[in-house]
């Protein structure tokens, strides 16, 4: 009796614990950020599942430059992962238009989140929201600055003292004034024309009226930006139109430039690389005293894929992904990542603490391009890449880029006819 009783029991937990393991849930996170992989498996993971050992999540990012066709194709066959990382408006609302990213808007992690934050993964009419936003990224720029106190220079606060700076580095000739290269032409526009725009543009009154066809890209505080870019050129080196983004990555943190046109996302890799100190100075003014406009981006966000077998499960993720833990947890992991929750969020890198503290002086906004007028053809999102490329080489006026570009602008979409 007693050894059938300990059979029994033996039995049941045997059953008990494979109705356990059967219980258990695999989400599968798709991403472009296959920088942070390390980063998704020791921290962040870890502290989910210490919660919910039930649910096992595996990150599988992609390569950036080819994530957007890797995961349509995905999508399309029915093998995408459960979770899908965002990419903010246009791409991820034709996912949702298809059908393919769940709506999220009854989420109670959501209620997290300001308007502002949640609009980059929203409907036009913000009836539905389909991604939980995880962050922002913030332009301006970082330099050394060892570099800078060697030559007795403080950082620029207007356009004058900015151009004085790189005067001064060019004439010491021990460092390449301005680290950046034209051959990739997408960071002649993201570190450049939509870093220093929105100074001339007014942030979002600009971005704004522009879709509003309030305002034309002819109008000077959109042709302004591509005069100023046009002097850049004399500052960033021989070679620098053949010169590649890892480049120009390269020539900083080797300390063999000064001045580095950023965004924050390149804070965390920085810090790893440059064995010098470095500081951070937001986009200079025009003149001393004028009010001061950050390219505030939101940039990236996590959404469930409508296909998905585990949606309870990933929604216990997402639910997570809205909370205080995440918010703090994201942002110190990897540093020059803002949260865009309504959480406190104490940050412990200097460098992301000099590029936040910018929003406590500045007007915050988003990419000019990037909320829906970049969905025709001619795509004004890259053809304001080669405009900027244009600008800055000297091929185009700034007057003849802008015109092109309205020109581009105006034969599809409507407010600009």
């Amino acid at each position: 009796m007693i050894k059938s009783t300990a059979k029994t029991a033996l039995l049941a937990s045997t059953l008990l614990g494979a109705t356990a393991a059967m219980a258990e849930t695999t989400l599968t996170i798709e991403s472009w950020r296959n920088d942070d992989l390390a980063l998704w498996q020791s921290q962040i993971i870890p502290a989910f599942e210490a919660e919910h050992p039930d649910i096992n999540v595996v990150f599988a990012p992609s390569s950036p430059a080819e994530y957007n066709a890797v995961l349509n194709s995905k999508l399309d066959a029915g093998s995408a992962g459960d979770l899908i990382t965002c990419r903010p408006f246009d791409a991820s609302l034709a996912l949702y238009d298809a059908g393919q990213l769940a709506d999220l808007s009854d989420l109670s992690g959501m209620d997290n989140f300001s308007d502002v934050a949640k609009s980059a993964w929203q409907t036009d009419d913000g009836a539905a929201t389909f991604c939980v936003p995880m962050a922002s990224v913030i332009h301006g720029f970082i330099y050394n600055k060892e570099a800078f106190d060697e030559l007795g220079l403080a950082a620029p606060e207007t356009e004058a003292e900015f151009f004085a700076a790189l005067d001064a580095i060019q004439a010491d000739g021990n460092y390449i004034p301005l680290a950046m290269g034209t051959n990739d032409q997408w960071e002649a526009a993201t570190m450049g024309y939509n870093n220093i725009g929105p100074n001339y543009w007014n942030g979002e009154e600009g971005r704004l009226a522009l879709i509003a066809g309030d305002q034309s890209l002819t109008d000077e505080q959109w042709v302004a930006p591509y005069r100023t870019l046009a002097r850049w050129g004399a500052y960033m080196g021989d070679g620098y139109e053949a010169q590649t983004y890892p480049d120009s990555q390269n020539l900083f943190t080797l300390g063999r430039a000064a001045v580095y046109p950023a965004g924050s996302w390149e804070i965390s890799g920085f810090n790893g690389l440059a064995d010098f100190e470095m500081g951070a100075f937001r986009p200079p003014v025009q003149n001393a005293g004028d009010e001061c406009y950050i390219s505030d981006h939101t940039d990236i966000a996590l959404g469930l894929n409508a296909a998905s077998p585990n949606a309870e499960a990933g929604r216990i993720f997402l639910d997570w992904v809205g909370s205080s833990e995440f918010a703090s947890l994201y942002a110190n992991a990897l540093p020059g990542f803002f949260s865009l929750s309504n959480h406190a969020v104490d940050m412990e890198d200097p460098l992301a603490q000099e590029f936040v503290s910018w929003r406590g002086d500045c007007h915050s906004t988003i990419r000019s391009t990037y909320q829906i007028l970049s969905r025709g053809t001619p795509n004004l999102e890259t053809e304001t890449w080669n405009a900027s490329v244009a600008a800055i080489k000297g091929t185009e006026t700034p007057e003849d880029a802008g015109a092109r570009l309205q020109e581009g602008l105006a034969s599809w979409y409507e407010p600009q006819q």
